[in-house]
C-alpha cells in the first residue's frame, strides 16, 4: 500500500469512528420522542390540572408544542384545552411558557383588541372551528366577563352556536 492510499484509508476509517457515535445518538434522540401516551396525558391536563401541567413539563418541555390527534384530524394542544374549558390559569402559564396561541384562546381570555380586528380583517373565521368543534362563541361564553365584549361582537355578526 502506498502513502497515499494509506492516509487515505486511515482518514475514511478515522472519520467513521467519529461519525458513527453522533449518527447513533441522533438515531437515539429521534427513538427517544415522547410517547403518544404523555402527550395524550398532558393535553388532557391542560383542560383542567395546572399542576399536573405545570409538572410534566417541568420535566419534558417539548410537550409545550405537542398535539394529540383525538380522532378524525380533531388535533388538540393543552393550550387550546384550557381555552374551551376557560382555564383562564392553564393558558396564561403556557403563554408565558412559550405556547403558541390561536384565535380561540385570545376569545377565552377576551382579547378584545386582538380578536375583534382580526376577525373584521377576515369575517368567515367567525364561523371557524376550533378543538372538538367548538366556536368562537363557546370560547367567548368560557371566558366569562373578560371576554363578553367578544361575546357580544360575535352575537351581533350572527353567530348563534356554540358547538358545530
Amino acid at each position: 500500500m502506498d502513502r497515499k492510499r494509506f492516509l487515505t484509508s486511515s482518514l475514511l476509517g478515522l472519520s467513521s469512528l467519529v461519525v458513527s457515535p453522533i449518527l447513533a445518538s441522533q438515531r437515539h434522540m429521534l427513538s427517544d420522542e415522547i410517547p403518544i401516551e404523555v402527550i395524550k396525558e398532558f393535553v388532557t391536563a391542560g383542560h383542567n390540572d395546572l399542576d399536573r401541567v405545570q409538572g410534566m413539563l417541568a420535566k419534558r418541555p417539548f410537550l409545550l408544542h405537542s398535539r394529540y390527534d383525538w380522532g378524525n384530524g380533531d388535533y388538540e394542544e393543552a393550550i387550546e384545552g384550557a381555552a374551551h374549558l376557560g382555564r383562564k390559569d392553564i393558558a396564561n402559564y403556557l403563554i408565558e411558557q412559550g405556547a403558541r396561541v390561536n384565535l380561540f384562546t385570545l376569545t377565552m381570555l377576551g382579547k378584545k383588541d386582538l380578536v375583534i380586528p382580526i376577525l373584521e380583517e377576515y369575517p368567515s373565521l367567525i364561523q371557524a372551528q376550533g378543538p372538538h368543534g367548538f366556536s368562537m362563541l363557546h370560547h367567548a361564553k368560557m371566558g366569562g366577563a373578560d371576554a363578553q365584549g367578544i361575546f357580544d361582537y360575535l352575537k351581533e355578526k350572527g353567530l348563534e352556536t356554540l358547538k358545530f
